[in-house]
């Protein structure tokens, strides 16, 4: 194996669900890419998902070995990268309370994703969000400074959240001396993949995905349900693919067939049941392999655990370390070498 660079990427989801098609084309295929590239730790974040989870525990500890199985089962290697469970590295609360000293209300009101956020959950926290929510971008700092990552993958929308946690590299390394690395963003030339009803993001609560996991008879039917040029009523009408989801789709799903599709549904000589037909074949021979490696991983629930608590045990050393040296910085090791 060539030897990687020396930086580091972090990245992780939330344990709200499993992952869909829209985690893949925008952010799996890209860590498939970087694990050979990068020393990679991925996050498993279930105390992010307790600030709008709160109120629904089991839900994240259900869902933290189903998007585990979701990344091996796509390709994501557990001996190339570093699987651990943020609730598992007290030195992250820890650091996120040193660091909330470093940023105003203000300033974290002003944080563009935030506000976005904020007001897509108003049926979690109705007027008055929590202060767990608004400072999750402080609990993000110190994921990513907690491990030194250097290059942090993230989509358009999260680059506020990379910025801000610059501003408190920056403030604490003027306090209290040159501790922290600045970290800086790759941002994944994958767009944001719209959902089934044609919605422009595809999500867990909007039931507009197609999970990774699904069975082919799921995908049959939620593909069978996708929103299709609304002006077509006839199967011999021109069709206009580019307000179709089943044509979108193909766009992903169906390589060089694709171009034959299109001009076939504009001359009206292709249906949209059998296009639908066509595109459930080719998104289930596309996940197949997928599906059968979950089902590895399924039926070996003690190897899952096995990864995760390898994972977070080499990140929390890590984490020790870092945090020797911010206490160090902070005059707060007070019975060194006593």
């Amino acid at each position: 194996m060539e030897q990687k660079e020396s930086k580091r990427i972090l990245t992780g989801d939330r344990p709200t669900g499993k992952l869909h098609i829209g985690h893949y084309f925008g952010s799996l295929q890209s860590r498939i890419k970087l694990q050979d590239e990068y020393e990679a730790f991925i996050e498993v974040a279930d105390v992010q998902a307790l600030t709008d989870n709160f109120n629904n525990p089991e839900k994240v500890k259900s869902n933290v070995n189903e998007i585990l199985m979701d990344q091996l089962s796509v390709g994501i290697d557990p001996s190339k990268v570093t699987f651990f469970l943020q609730s598992m590295i007290p030195e992250i609360a820890e650091l996120t309370v040193f660091y909330s000293n470093l940023v105003t209300i203000a300033r974290l009101q002003r944080n563009p994703t935030v506000k976005t956020e904020i007001a897509q959950k108003r049926d979690v926290f109705g007027e008055s969000v929590t202060y767990g929510f608004l400072g999750y971008p402080v609990s993000q700092a110190a994921d990513i400074t907690a491990f030194n990552a250097n290059i942090i993958p993230v989509g358009e929308d999260q680059l506020p959240l990379i910025e801000q946690c610059r501003e408190i590299v920056r403030k604490f390394n003027s306090i209290y001396g040159e501790t922290l690395k600045e970290p800086e963003a790759y941002l994944s030339s994958n767009k944001r993949i719209k959902g089934l009803d044609g919605n422009e993001k595809m999500g867990k609560s909007l039931g507009n995905a197609i999970y990774l996991a699904d069975s082919e008879e799921v995908i049959a039917q939620k593909v069978m349900n996708a929103v299709t040029d609304p002006a077509r009523i006839k199967k011999d009408d021109p069709g206009n693919p580019n307000i179709c989801m089943v044509a979108y789709y193909h766009n992903l799903f169906s390589g060089g067939e694709v171009k034959n599709i299109c001009e076939e549904c504009k001359k009206g000589k292709r249906g949209c049941v059998s296009c639908k037909k066509q595109l459930i074949k080719n998104i289930n021979n596309h996940l197949e392999p997928i599906r059968d490696k979950r089902r590895y991983y399924e039926e070996r629930p003690e190897l899952v655990k096995e990864i995760l608590m390898e994972g977070t045990n080499v990140a929390r050393k890590e984490a020790a370390r870092t945090m020797e040296k911010v206490k160090f910085a902070m005059k707060l090791d007070y019975f060194k070498g006593e």
